[in-house]
């Protein structure tokens, strides 16, 4: 458990912590590492992540990352940074990195990576395929790299390449889990026994209890994603909102799986039209088309509202997120929540 776990247990008469109770801070290797106050990461939610949402998040004492691949052109790029940094009054703030297989034109992200240094930018999370293409950049302006895999061995191979963090996710994961069928912490409590790196954990997390646990495992923070698209500064559909808020845990499902890019979305209609054809035989992406655009998922889904077409990247922890409110009042939650935790967890420790 964190440093800061000691001395959080003054509660209230229902053994809640009240807002004055709520530390400052919840240190971690994390925190330190990334300069800021609370284990929390909002990880690159492609469209979603956009510089007044991930502004939110910095604001709130946590960490996010704007999708690099989500602006249509590279001046938009620039401009989703200016505007963060703005939002942030100076804080710094992350950029989140995808090389994919799937996607064409991975050199756009080294172009993008040029802009983001150039603006200031120094934290980056990495993602998909290994970032070694990447290093050489990163590593001349002295950035801080957290490379989010789901695999224990690619965690492994990620410590040996010398990045500072990983986040490991499990196969609860709202989006691409990848081909790893191990839940969170199984995932994490193996990567532990191998990382001496710090390690943030993801997949399925959408409550202060889960984050204790996580901590408690030995974990330096959690990635979360589904909790936040419930955000108001979530830039998409208020009828989108509405469906996420209806989506209890049960609401997900996997597909892909048979082409090793496992993609865990909101069980809707487009979600079962491309289940019916992975189960008739579909082997290539593009026997898929349109239906697996994130382009389209984008314009029907996030900016029309036409929640049962687009592929709806959410995990279970969706069932955590009921209402549409700030960034800045699910993080106090969870906050509470932690402290909330960590406190019981340490009056069992002392008794």
């Amino acid at each position: 458990m964190s440093m800061a776990a000691k001395n959080l247990n003054v509660t209230d008469k229902d053994g809640h912590p009240s807002s004055a109770d709520i530390p400052d801070q919840f240190p971690t290797r994390i925190t330190a590492l990334l300069g800021i106050r609370w284990p929390l990461l909002l990880g690159g939610m492609m469209w979603l992540s956009d510089a007044q949402l991930v502004a939110a998040m910095v604001r709130a004492g946590g960490m996010g990352f704007i999708s690099a691949r989500s602006s249509a052109s590279n001046d938009m790029f620039r401009q989703e940074l200016q505007i963060c940094r703005e939002l942030t009054g100076g804080l710094p703030f992350g950029v989140n990195l995808t090389l994919s297989r799937r996607m064409q034109h991975n050199d756009i992200i080294l172009e993008r990576l040029r802009i983001a240094l150039e603006e200031g930018v120094r934290i980056f999370e990495t993602a998909g395929l290994p970032p070694t293409p990447l290093l050489p950049a990163l590593r001349a302006f002295n950035t801080v790299v957290i490379h989010k895999c789901a695999h224990v061995r690619h965690s492994i191979a990620a410590q040996n390449l010398g990045v500072d963090a990983v986040t490991l996710v499990g196969m609860e994961e709202g989006g691409h889990p990848g081909s790893n069928q191990l839940p969170t912490f199984v995932n994490g409590a193996y990567a532990l026994e191998q990382l001496h790196i710090p390690l943030a954990l993801g997949g399925g997390i959408g409550h202060g209890r889960q984050i204790a646990a996580a901590l408690a495992l030995g974990a330096d923070a959690v990635v979360m994603g589904s909790i936040f698209t419930l955000a108001q500064e979530t830039p998409a559909h208020q009828a989108y909102k509405q469906r996420v808020a209806a989506t209890d845990q049960y609401g997900t499902r996997t597909v892909l799986g048979s082409l090793g890019d496992t993609w865990r979305v909101i069980d809707n209609d487009n979600a079962r039209k491309v289940a019916a054809m992975e189960h008739a035989g579909a082997k290539t992406y593009t026997e898929f088309g349109e239906l697996i655009s994130g382009a389209r998922t984008k314009k029907l889904a996030y900016d029309n509202g036409d929640y049962e077409e687009g592929m709806l990247s959410m995990g279970p922890a969706v069932g955590f997120a009921q209402s549409v409110e700030p960034v800045a009042c699910i993080v106090n939650r969870l906050q509470k929540q932690l402290v909330q935790a960590s406190n019981r967890f340490q009056f069992l420790n002392n008794s």
